[in-house]
């Protein structure tokens, strides 16, 4: 696991999975969808409830997304578990974003062994600073 320091490489326009998407506009997988959008990454936005992000359909089905740069994670620790082989063994992404509360041990670890990178960061955090 790696935090965040100002060696962080931007990485604007790469292909990231919102886990967690949701339309209500005061949770922080919204923002960051509309966010990460703004910057120039492309978005999945991914959640259990049908609906759109500024433009963005939230997907609902566990389908192979090819070429995922990034998962940030917006799900708790406990239902992360469901997720574990669809992120490591279908997605596949070079690194996954603990934001603050998502943070898991056991996954970082499973992801690590993959050789995913992980970082316990807040995506909306890196993206106001520019290290995202």
């Amino acid at each position: 696991m790696r935090f965040i320091g100002l060696q962080f490489k931007t990485m604007a326009g790469k292909k990231t999975l919102v886990v967690g998407a949701s339309t209500n506009r005061s949770r922080y997988a919204y923002l960051a969808a509309s966010r990460l959008k703004e910057k120039g990454n492309e978005v999945i936005p991914f959640g259990i409830e049908q609906g759109d992000i500024n433009g963005m359909k939230i997907e609902t089905e566990r389908k192979e997304f090819k070429d995922v740069d990034t998962v940030t994670l917006y799900v708790n620790p406990s239902i992360q578990k469901s997720y574990y082989d669809y992120i490591l063994n279908t997605i596949k992404p070079k690194r996954i974003v603990f934001n603050p509360g998502t943070e898991n041990r056991e996954f970082q670890k499973l992801a690590e062994s993959k050789g995913i990178e992980t970082i316990e960061a807040c995506t909306l955090v890196l993206l106001s600073t520019g290290q995202f």
